[in-house]
């Protein structure tokens, strides 16, 4: 068996002095009235105590090195926890930005649609403006016809004129049509209608419509009608399309007017 004192020195520093005098202590006290084997025995105990003493030491070592990894964890969680702050704060910050901006744009907008129906608004009055004026020139155009064409449709097709103004034709299912020269005449003895279109600048689409009311109003009458067109301008494609679309169609300038 090895000394006491061999066993001792295994013992944690800290364990090493105070068990060095409480052998010493137990020592003069029962060593003559001991036997050598229960000393025996009492050194083993000693031994086993250093034992638990030694794998409490590193239970403590191990627990101490464990809370430092818990407190390194917890460093880390702090830094990271303040990282997520830090980032909370610019995204916070960030959308008070955007909030910002989406107000920005929700007054831009306001103040566009109020630009826009103001600029509506003044766009409707110039419609009605230019509507009237359109108006105006049609009706002009049109008294031009109805004063010259009289004279024109005498000397160049032998007819004479009866009537010459504008008028509604109400049809027998209801509907009506509004033709802007209207005419009454007789060739040859027999009688027949002159019906006209007034267009300051002559395009396909009118072209169209007045040949379904030509057809409308023969449908009507049941008498020759002799198409006739006044107008300021008419490109000669146009004129062309006219003519090949409604038969026996006359087309009239304004200036061919003013001089009869």
């Amino acid at each position: 068996m090895r000394a006491y004192r061999d066993i001792i020195e295994e013992f944690p520093s800290g364990f090493q002095l105070p068990m060095m005098k409480l052998m010493d202590q137990l020592r003069g006290e029962v060593i003559d009235s001991v036997k050598r084997s229960d000393f025996e025995e009492l050194k083993l105990v000693v031994a086993e105590l250093g034992v638990k003493i030694s794998e409490l030491a590193e239970a403590q070592k191990r627990t101490e090195a464990r809370v430092e990894e818990l407190a390194e964890a917890q460093k880390r969680t702090e830094a990271r926890v303040e990282e997520l702050a830090e980032a909370q704060k610019r995204t916070e910050m960030r959308l008070d930005s955007l909030i910002q901006r989406v107000e920005e744009l929700a007054e831009a907008q306001v103040k566009t649609e109020r630009i826009l129906a103001s600029v509506l608004k003044e766009q409707g009055r110039m419609r009605k403006e230019i509507g009237g004026l359109a108006n105006s020139f049609g009706y002009m155009l049109e008294n031009e016809g109805i004063r010259a064409l009289p004279a024109i449709l005498k000397r160049e097709k032998g007819i004479n004129i009866t009537v010459m103004d504008r008028r509604f034709v109400v049809y027998p299912d209801g509907g009506y049509d509004e033709i802007n020269i209207y005419g009454e005449g007789m060739l040859e003895g027999q009688k027949v209608y002159v019906v006209g279109e007034a267009k300051s600048q002559l395009g396909k689409k009118d072209v169209t419509r007045f040949s379904r009311l030509l057809s409308r109003f023969s449908n009507l009458v049941k008498s020759p009608v002799i198409p006739v067109v006044v107008t300021h301008s008419v490109h000669p494609d146009v004129a062309a399309y006219a003519r090949d679309f409604i038969k026996d169609l006359e087309i009239y300038m304004s200036y061919q007017l003013k001089a009869a």
